[in-house]
């Protein structure tokens, strides 16, 4: 588990992160998300001991990641700014990790190479862009690092490679209970892959919640009653949100289905139908309840 505690982190008078606090349980994929220049790369990097945070506490399974080797192999991260040296082939690339970590395991490479169509001893210099990221990322994913971190994970990706890698990730994540952490100003990129979501807003971690609970708990109605009606009709049941086009309104409710269905039903509709909110759907009117707009977070 990764435990954060109040962390601050400033270059020079700009502060990125501010009192940040945060817990990722182990053997889940979170996802991070938050506009450009919310702070998730700095956070990564902060867990991973490439900058140093200002103040507050990071824990890793109970201790302090700073000056510590014995943690630092349970942690794998991938920048967003890939650092590629050209003369190297993947299969160099690989080498270099396996000298870093103790559990590399190089047949687990060359499969995931395979799948991905990836030529092990062509030059790095010879791939896309799309290529040289998926490369990295089997790198990191043969290190079998208990934390792994990729920052904007799918960046450059074709719809194609990046639902395969979407599928290799949860497969390994499964396979060896790893705890994965993802970073995307996109979230229509992360709703299905991701346990848990949280949103990073101006240096803190605004809202996060499990994905599982989000969908369960909140849902779209569109209902027609035979009888004139507006908001007030169904304020009793607070709804999050009332709109009414022509006879037929539609209404979001944070709340038990059952529940809700039943006290519906008792206004005799004419149509009610029950409908599945996107992710996004879901964030804009979480972020309405807390006095946010969605869109100028994210």
């Amino acid at each position: 588990m990764i435990k954060i505690t109040n962390l601050n982190k400033s270059f020079g008078s700009k502060k990125v992160l501010e009192n940040l606090n945060c817990n990722i349980e182990t053997g889940s994929i979170y996802g991070l998300i938050g506009a450009n220049g919310a702070g998730k790369s700095t956070l990564l990097r902060i867990i991973n001991d490439i900058y140093r945070k200002d103040s507050g506490e990071i824990l890793i399974d109970g201790e302090n990641i700073q000056n510590n080797e014995k943690v630092k192999q349970k942690l794998a991260f991938l920048p967003d700014d890939l650092y590629i040296i050209p003369s190297y082939t993947l299969i160099d690339m690989a080498k270099y990790y396996e000298a870093l970590y103790e559990k590399f395991d190089m047949n687990y490479l060359k499969e995931l190479a395979d799948i991905l169509k990836l030529d092990i001893n062509s030059k790095l210099d010879n791939f896309s862009k799309g290529m040289k990221r998926q490369c990295a990322l089997i790198c990191i994913l043969a290190t079998n690092a208990e934390y792994m971190f990729f920052d904007e994970t799918f960046d450059g990706l074709d719809p194609v490679i990046r639902n395969l890698m979407k599928k290799i990730l949860a497969k390994h994540m499964s396979n060896k209970n790893t705890t994965i952490i993802m970073t995307s100003h996109n979230l229509r990129e992360l709703e299905d892959i991701c346990d848990n979501l949280g949103v990073l807003y101006k240096g803190g971690v605004l809202f996060e919640s499990d994905i599982d609970s989000l969908k369960t708990n909140m849902f779209k109605v569109q209902i027609a009653l035979s009888d004139e009606f507006d908001e007030n009709t169904f304020k009793d049941l607070n709804p999050l949100s009332f709109k009414k086009v022509g006879s037929i309104a539609t209404i979001i409710f944070k709340d038990d289905r059952e529940k809700i269905e039943n006290e519906l039903k008792k206004k005799k509709p004419i149509i009610l139908d029950f409908l599945s909110l996107t992710l996004e759907e879901i964030f804009i009117y979480e972020m309405e309840v807390i006095g946010y707009e969605f869109k100028q977070v994210i």
